[in-house]
């Protein structure tokens, strides 16, 4: 491939996309004069966003042809990059229900996102629309990357790579809360300035200024490599980037000299299997059998922290107002001059232009680079992206423990992704039973019932 490229955003008219990857995406020098190809089903704000991009588009000599479709086949014809972040139904919405309804059937969920009953139905939900994507870009640009940035990441990644002949890659920052993680353990051996409200790696709009604040210090000083699932990742080494020296012995003393309250459960991991994991305790509790217990409640021990749907949802609707005003010029750019585009734009630029990077975390089929798990399974470790496309890094075996752990995951997964493809009940609840949530056949019956006859709009395919 060579510069400008064609590039689709699918859910181009979220906020999140608007702030972070088509922002970073007109920025870049590299990509001037591309294409770049706005999809949305809400018309009302992918014009918004589409007002938004053609005047960072003039301000910022992108030099691009901006488009803007509610019917994403009309974009796909020539594109070499297709970034999806598409949502089904209110977000928000339709994840508190998700941890809603196994409530009244005795099982109280962790987090409900990616993992447990939720993670199915929310998995659920998506897995047909973006197939139908994959399996449309097979005919229109089969050449073309699928850039995942919807979650469950590896239930959707599964899902294009077992079922499309579709290249993928899923991306996420969660690799980052490793980085925040060894800069406030090593925070005084290596002068990071922790500010004092920072009190844990959860994903809290309360917290993500303070855990800006170090990983912006910490990301200069260390490389961390890890490998695991995505949000369920395991750190392998820590080393100083300048002196090459193995930080890991140090930050594993460090860490358990912090106070124990924080990240109790990511500790107490870490204790048994001798391995960091690296996503923070409100993602690492989703994929864990000892989480749920009606009697010992080690939500409460953990602190474990629900998400807030609506704060979330009502900061949606804030920095949707703020991106109109910045559309209807009434407000500066300055704020969107520091976007990151969480990996997006380094896949584009150094697929498209031929050159080499090195990526800390993505999303691919293992075809090796973790040994010890099962072969095609979505696997996230370090990548090298470069003129011929987006390669892993092989890490090699996990331990055997931790491997077992994520085994169980990735059947978990392909159970979910086929039942969703596929409309199968059956295969719908073996996923639940397989799912460390859930402990009583009867109870997972019930669950199921349930979230098929309230979803059944979303889910047509299991009502044949």
């Amino acid at each position: 491939m060579s510069l400008p490229a064609k590039i689709v955003l699918i859910g181009a008219g979220s906020t999140e996309f608007a702030e972070n990857t088509f922002s970073a995406l007109i920025r870049s020098e590299r990509l001037r004069g591309s294409n770049l190809a706005l999809v949305d089903i809400n018309p009302e704000s992918l014009e918004t966003n589409r007002r938004l991009a053609e005047r960072l588009n003039r301000e910022w000599n992108g030099q691009m042809t901006i488009s803007a479709h509610t019917d994403y086949r009309e974009a796909l014809e020539g594109a070499q990059f297709v970034v999806n972040a598409i949502e089904v139904g209110a977000r928000e919405n339709l994840w508190k229900r998700d941890f809603e309804i196994p409530l009244k059937h005795g099982v109280r969920q962790p987090y409900a996102e990616n993992g447990g009953p939720g993670g199915f139905a929310h998995a659920a939900r998506n897995v047909r629309p973006i197939l139908q994507i994959a399996q449309d870009m097979e005919k229109a640009c089969p050449e073309a990357w699928f850039v995942n940035f919807t979650n469950p990441m590896i239930r959707i990644c599964d899902a294009v790579n077992r079922r499309t002949k579709i290249k993928s890659v899923g991306l996420c920052h969660q690799i980052y809360a490793g980085y925040v993680a060894v800069g406030v353990a090593l925070a005084k051996d290596l002068g990071i300035e922790v500010p004092p409200e920072l009190s844990g790696l959860h994903a809290a709009a309360d917290q993500y200024a303070a855990q800006q604040v170090v990983r912006h210090q910490i990301v200069p000083r260390v490389d961390i490599r890890a490998a695991g699932l995505n949000h369920f990742t395991w750190m392998l080494s820590v080393h100083d980037r300048v002196t090459g020296e193995d930080l890991y012995p140090l930050f594993r003393k460090r860490f358990f000299e912090l106070d124990p309250k924080f990240e109790p459960l990511t500790r107490d991991v870490f204790a048994a299997f001798d391995l960091f994991p690296v996503p923070g305790d409100t993602h690492l509790c989703e994929y864990l059998p000892w989480m749920n217990d009606p009697v010992t409640q080690p939500w409460e021990k953990y602190d474990i922290k629900l998400y807030d749907w609506d704060f979330m949802s009502a900061l949606r609707d804030f920095k949707a107002d703020r991106l109109a005003k910045m559309a209807d010029g009434e407000l500066t750019l300055d704020g969107l001059l520091g976007t990151d585009s969480e990996g997006a734009l380094e896949m584009v630029e150094n697929v498209a232009g031929g050159t080499t990077h090195y990526h800390l975390a993505a999303n691919l089929p293992n075809v090796g680079q973790i040994a010890n798990l099962p072969l095609g399974a979505a696997v996230e470790t370090p990548v090298i992206v470069d003129g011929a496309g987006i390669h892993p890094v092989h890490v090699g075996a996990l331990p055997e423990p931790i491997a077992e752990l994520l085994r169980r995951e990735t059947t978990i997964v392909q159970l979910c992704v086929d039942a969703a493809a596929e409309g199968s009940r059956e295969k719908a609840l073996q996923c639940l039973l397989l799912d460390p949530v859930i402990t009583d056949v009867q109870t997972a019956k019930n669950i199921l019932d349930d979230y098929l006859t309230e979803y059944k709009t979303y889910l047509p395919q299991f009502w044949k």
